[in-house]
């Protein structure tokens, strides 16, 4: 079989768990883009999680062009992506007790913020907990992760839950167990994994509907603007202006 072929075969297959996404998760996704309006509305803040490649779709969303300006990113270290040495390192700390907790405590999230927590298993004590503290602290929390690891594995949290199991919207991402969406006669390993592909595509989804929902309030959405086109940092200035006070990467 022909590389082409094979990357003909994992574009089919991703558009397809895109639109299984788009037509079964758009209740979902509606919900989730609510609660983000919401909290812009209230005057609230807007935090992303997800460690190891998780945290891709969350950081893809923060200090953004086209994105909301109060996204922020909720960094836990060691987690985020494989900047840790050695990269396995990271997995390791999403096993750990009591991490999410302690990153919860230090941050600026509070009651009535919204913070979305990405886990493709949803099965590691990180975010099982990043959940449970949250929703105790009184944020709403949305979780992105794929369901089918509820079923096909065993949560690694005490409680013997999932993500899923401690939010307030669940959008499942239908990656099969494994992440990987090609096999070949010749290849020991199933390869090609598409989640961040889909993840990212639910995020921008969510960000997409939480602006549009702010428009028919007639608020305008805390956008912002490549600072590759004429006025794009005039803009940002402005709404980092304005808003600077939930907008905490910046710091």
């Amino acid at each position: 079989m022909s590389e082409s072929k094979l990357a003909g075969q994992f574009f089919d297959a991703a558009i397809g768990l895109l639109e299984r996404v788009r037509d079964e998760e758009a209740v979902g996704i509606a919900e989730a883009g609510t609660l983000v309006a919401d909290a812009v509305a209230a005057g609230n803040r807007l935090f992303a999680f997800g460690a190891g490649h998780s945290s891709l779709p969350a950081q893809d969303v923060v200090y953004r062009a086209g994105g909301l300006a109060l996204m922020n990113f909720l960094a836990v270290p060691g987690t985020a992506g494989v900047d840790v040495m050695p990269a396995t390192l990271g997995s390791a700390l999403e096993r750990v007790d009591g991490l999410a907790g302690a990153v919860l405590d230090s941050s600026p999230a509070s009651d009535g913020d919204v913070l979305v927590i990405i886990s493709l298993s949803g099965r590691n004590a990180l975010p099982v907990e990043m959940a449970m503290n949250a929703r105790a602290l009184g944020l709403k929390v949305i979780g992105v992760t794929s369901v089918a690891y509820a079923t096909g594995t065993r949560s690694r949290h005490v409680s013997g839950t999932f993500l899923k199991d401690h939010c307030d919207v669940v959008l499942d991402s239908k990656i099969a167990v494994g992440d990987a969406e090609l096999t070949l006669d010749g290849i020991d390993a199933p390869f090609a994994p598409a989640s961040t592909v889909v993840t990212s595509a639910i995020m921008q989804a969510v960000m997409a509907t939480a602006a549009g929902e702010l428009a028919a309030r007639g608020l305008e959405p805390p956008l912002l603007r490549s600072g590759n086109v004429d006025g794009g940092h005039e803009w940002n200035g402005r709404v980092m202006q304005e808003y600077g006070d939930r907008i905490f990467f910046r710091h």
